[in-house]
């Protein structure tokens, strides 16, 4: 048996059994667990579990157990549940799989209909604006790996052409190279609003292929050359990806709507031919002289604005940000600004706040080589400590966050602090973005723009510091350096 196996097992067991699991999901860090019956789950014995490094009750059971593990570990329970990741898992599932000889996924499949019937068993009690930023969160995520890749491919490509600028390579060879580079790089990032569209059909129930087709229509695809679309408003020519991301989102979420209404009155035997059709028409003809124009309004005024209050606050602004963005995380309200990066980098090229929120995690770093230090002889807080700095380091601050700063509660205040410095020297320096969204920390120096990585890594460093020193003075409770000496 595997370790992920292992975990997996385990995880189950404290939950109260598969029977107990409504669905399971993950993000880059976290198995997130839909369940029925709380007071089946010994959260207690869950956070013992070898491999897990800290667990959050919201609107779902998220147990953190680090990156590259928790897609292996979601996968074993999803293979154990006989379904795939993020779907419905039937009723009485332990029963049934101990009462026959069928496997999980038998059981599924003969029961397809009314598991479909029950996508939505229960509506839960969260507002509408965290299911709206659950929503957001389960659109983008998916989407993060790709980000990263072809971020650090265009990253590789503009080293290379600043060598042959520099004449340090020789152009005839080399210029092949970038342009192969740049073919990679754009299979992402030039067709990256039919790839949001599919996802977020597939979030508010639409047909994904529909809400692809609607994305593209942004693309203007078909438009001969030389031929226009007139604003209806200003009359001026409709420009191929005008709304960016936020048109997109509002498009395809109106599709789902009129999709499910439609779904309602057309007959069965003439479904599939009138209703895609019409949704086609009606949505495509919205999104074009409606939703683009209104939404590339917004755009442009929203990445000048945010663009204008980072270039004006300067160190004020860098260090309110740096300080604010993981009590952001923590509520979820994070997870708003992906799409904001998104239409930055789709706008201006990178996106400048992302750098500056990137601070955040260094100021946990910080913090937690203070704890190391100054409680030393309390050998499982160090032991947590260990296993989440080589993964914050890179950017993936949740294993530090939830299982070391949060539970002693004032080393997280001081790391916070901690990014904010960081955040203040990133916006002293100014103009330091990065090319595409990803993990922050180390990671995310070779994705920073216009040779300004040496700025990133200063307010890098300089959240580490700052973070380390304010914890190591102010931010160690007393109880963890005293509770292993008794």
């Amino acid at each position: 048996m595997t370790k992920e196996q292992e975990i997996a097992k385990q995880i189950t067991s404290k939950v109260g059994g598969l029977g107990n699991i409504s669905r399971i999901a993950h993000c880059m860090t976290r198995v997130r667990l839909g369940i029925k019956d709380p007071a089946k789950v010994s959260l207690e014995e869950l956070k013992a579990i070898p491999g897990v490094l800290g667990v959050v009750e919201d609107e779902t059971l998220q147990i953190i157990v680090g990156p590259g593990v928790v897609n292996k570990v979601a996968k074993e329970m999803a293979d154990m549940a006989g379904v795939k990741i993020g779907d419905t898992i039937p009723e009485n599932l332990d029963h049934e799989l101990t009462d026959t000889n069928k496997s999980g996924k038998e059981l599924v499949e003969e029961r397809a209909a009314a598991t479909k019937a029950e996508m939505k068993a229960k509506q839960n009690n969260s507002s509408s604006f965290k299911r709206l930023l659950k929503s957001v969160s389960n659109i983008f995520v998916p989407l993060i790996p790709g980000f990263v890749g072809a971020g650090l491919i265009a990253g590789i490509a503009a080293i290379i052409t600043n060598n042959i600028l520099a004449k340090n390579l020789d152009a005839a060879t080399w210029n092949q190279f970038v342009d192969i580079l740049g073919v990679l790089n754009k299979g992402i990032f030039a067709f990256l609003a039919i790839y949001v569209g599919i996802n977020t059909a597939n979030e508010f129930g639409g047909t994904p292929i529909l809400g692809g087709g609607v994305a593209g229509v942004t693309l203007l695809p078909g438009l001969l050359d030389g031929h226009i679309i007139k604003n209806i408003f200003t009359g001026a020519p409709i420009t191929a990806g005008q709304g960016g991301i936020i048109g997109v989102l509002f498009a395809v979420w109106l599709m789902c709507v009129l999709e499910r209404n439609l779904r309602k009155v057309i007959p069965n035997a003439i479904d599939i031919i009138v209703t895609p059709t019409i949704i086609l028409l009606v949505i495509g003809l919205i999104t074009i002289f409606l939703i683009m124009p209104v939404a590339g309004l917004v755009s442009t005024w929203l990445v000048t604005a945010i663009n204008w209050v980072i270039s004006v606050g300067g160190v004020f602004a860098g260090f309110v940000l740096g300080t604010l963005f993981l009590p952001m995380v923590m509520l979820g309200l994070h997870q708003v600004l992906t799409p904001i990066h998104v239409e930055m980098i789709n706008q201006t090229g990178y996106t400048v706040l992302l750098p500056i929120l990137a601070m955040a995690g260094g100021g946990q770093v910080g913090a937690a080589i203070a704890l190391w230090i100054r409680c030393r002889k309390n050998k499982p807080l160090v032991t947590m400590i260990k296993g989440g700095l080589p993964v914050g380091i890179l950017g993936i601050g949740e294993p530090l966050i939830y299982g070391v700063t949060i539970p002693l509660g004032r080393p997280f205040i001081t790391a916070c602090i901690g990014g904010g410095i960081g955040g203040a020297v990133v916006g002293f320096f100014g103009n330091v973005g990065a090319i595409a969204i990803g993990p922050s920390g180390v990671a995310l120096i070779p994705l920073i723009a216009n040779n300004m990585w040496l700025a990133y890594v200063i307010g890098l460093i300089a959240a580490y510091i700052g973070g380390f020193i304010l914890t190591y003075l102010f931010g160690t409770p007393k109880d963890a350096m005293e509770a292993v000496e008794k």
